[in-house]
């Protein structure tokens, strides 16, 4: 046990660097479970059959089982770029962080300005409106981002807290990519929300980590043991 009371069987010094790959998330790509389920989806439904016509192939790219996958895809990978570009302020960023409840944390950020959870979610050109429990998505569709969002940044509070020996306040953020407006609701509390283009933002609040400590949160968090028995 360290000065912080962290259980973590590390070496003095070594840190991450000692973890087995197989227990390191650095490496994760943002969006990397998405590809599995892409994988998934063209194997179940067989190679794709050459359009005769060159507006037939775009139709083809934009509907189908895959089409939102594809587009959830690019939208983690565009948020995941814009956090990873806050790196020279001192920011660390982690993505598709598995639980064991099956779900997945698309991005982490750890930095001076506190630990966010982040959800992304690609709908585009619709209207969004965010509620204080769902988020609905055009007329019709709603979804229920903030609860999820609320729950991961429980489950990470309670893992690096514990993983850490000390307390690791998380919160929650959902990040809307390519919609055409977003209308925030004062009843989401303590879930912010945001464009993909205001990610950056995030970093602008004052500092209550010292770099040492968000190392050593970064190192906690990027430990896939870490997230075990939740």
């Amino acid at each position: 046990m360290d000065k912080h009371g962290s259980t973590h069987d590390w070496p003095r010094g070594g840190g991450p660097l000692w973890l087995h790959p197989d227990d390191d998330l650095a490496p994760n790509r943002p969006g990397e479970h998405l590809h599995a389920i892409l994988a998934s989806t063209r194997d179940a439904h067989g190679p794709r059959r050459r359009a005769p016509h060159a507006l037939a192939a775009r139709l083809a790219r934009r509907t189908g089982p895959a089409a939102e996958w594809r587009g959830q895809l690019a939208g983690h990978q565009q948020v995941g770029d814009a956090l990873e570009a806050m790196a020279p302020g001192g920011w660390r960023a982690l993505h598709s962080i598995p639980l064991p409840s099956h779900s997945v944390i698309a991005h982490l950020l750890v930095g001076p300005g506190g630990v966010f959870t982040i959800r992304t979610a690609h709908h585009r050109r619709a209207r969004i409106r965010v509620g204080d429990d769902m988020v609905r998505v055009g007329r019709r569709r709603c979804e229920p981002y903030v609860r999820l969002v609320r729950r991961e940044a429980r489950s990470a509070a309670l893992a690096l807290s514990r993983g850490c020996g000390f307390p690791v306040d998380t919160q929650p953020v959902l990040v809307f990519v390519a919609a055409s407006r977003l209308t925030p609701h004062p009843g989401a509390g303590s879930v912010r929300v945001l464009r993909e283009r205001d990610v950056h933002r995030l970093g602008a609040g004052s500092a209550v980590w010292k770099p040492a400590e968000v190392e050593t949160v970064y190192a906690v968090a990027r430990d896939r043991r870490t997230w075990t028995g939740l």
